[in-house]
């Protein structure tokens, strides 16, 4: 058999693997906008089986941290400032720091953690997975630094239930920076494995990454104005976000990117209150989140809400004198327009430990 032959047969594999399977997995998807004149925009929604509160925070640099697994925990004080998304006030699932780094959690079933019981007692140092989005915005302003860094292996991600329900916290992690580098970070069998390429702007759930890439690869075959899969698994979901950030207008015009980058979130979400018999877990969108890298813009998108709202990070106080403040969003709250100077001093919420 051709060595093309055996790829198609391998693609096509995977591809009814998918299409027979149902994936108990929260839906989401995050995609990289890449304009002319470095115009970098991360997009992605955010989709959950229940309600899922949220507040925006603002981070000043300066802040001591630690790892919240314990005894052998990672301690560390935040090089950066940031402008972050909470869940449920134990966790960080998304955020942009003041160097144009981004960070998002999504879903990913597959996730298999190392045994830190385990580890630790041969003095490995811990991290839970709350504070692994926010310990990259902590402490790198490239992707590059990131994953230096993370491929040391110095920490393990610890991870544990959703307080007050029966969801096993499985997530993988991806970064994008301003000058448009990316990488997927996955506890695939205990092991970290990182995929570091520019060219790695799109990232959903199920399967692992590095399936959905050869997933992408045969569905490259197929012209996408003829043909596109259109269910909400994330396979489906991964093809179609590959296809429509590069077929909209490649532009420096702010205005048009950021219209380009929410469209096709959008074109990727869950409609509200979806119900899909024999997928349970293909889960409605509650919030979408665009982040301008080039200009240090944060939009932020509920799906309850008539109307999207953004935060400039350049009036924003990120020094080391700069206080914790806090946007609610947790209570259905409406807002209009640039919101910085509605932000609130409050004290920070503790992170979800181990």
């Amino acid at each position: 058999m051709k060595k093309t032959t055996k790829l198609t047969v391998c693609l096509l594999i995977i591809l009814t693997t998918l299409l027979s399977s149902s994936y108990r997995a929260e839906a989401c998807t995050r995609v990289v906008y890449k304009g002319p004149n470095n115009t970098i925009l991360t997009a992605r929604s955010m989709d959950f089986t229940i309600p899922i509160p949220s507040n925006l925070w603002l981070f000043p640099k300066g802040m001591d941290r630690d790892g919240s697994t314990g005894k052998n925990t990672m301690k560390w004080t935040s090089k950066y400032g940031s402008m972050t998304t909470s869940s449920w006030d134990i966790a960080i699932s998304d955020g942009m720091n003041e160097k144009g780094l981004v960070a998002n959690m999504l879903w990913l079933v597959s996730s298999k953690y190392p045994d830190f019981k385990k580890d630790s007692k041969d003095g490995k140092k811990g991290l839970a997975v709350s504070l692994w989005a926010q310990y990259a915005l902590d402490n790198f302003a490239t992707v590059a630094e990131a994953v230096e860094q993370f491929s040391k292996e110095e920490f393990v991600v610890v991870t544990d239930f959703i307080p007050g329900t029966d969801k096993f916290t499985t997530v993988h992690l991806s970064l994008s920076d301003a000058s448009g580098d990316n990488a997927i970070l996955e506890y695939i069998n205990e092991k970290l494995v990182i995929h570091h390429d520019p060219s790695y702007t799109v990232m959903t759930n199920d399967p692992i990454f590095e399936e959905q890439l050869a997933i992408n690869e045969y569905w490259k075959g197929i012209p996408g104005n003829i043909f596109l899969p259109g269910t909400n698994r994330a396979a489906d979901r991964f093809v179609r976000a590959s296809y429509y950030i590069k077929a909209i207008p490649q532009t420096d015009d702010t205005r048009i990117a950021l219209a380009g980058a929410f469209s096709v979130i959008r074109q990727c979400s869950v409609p509200y209150g979806i119900s899909t018999e024999g997928f349970p877990n293909l889960s409605t969108t509650r919030w979408r989140v665009v982040s301008d890298q080039k200009n240090l813009v944060y939009y932020f998108e509920d799906a309850l809400s008539p109307n999207a709202i953004w935060v400039d990070l350049k009036k924003l106080d990120f020094g080391k004198n700069g206080k914790v403040k806090k946007l609610a969003l947790d209570e259905n709250q409406i807002y209009g327009g640039e919101t910085s100077s509605l932000f609130v001093e409050t004290e920070p919420f503790k992170f979800q430990g181990i």
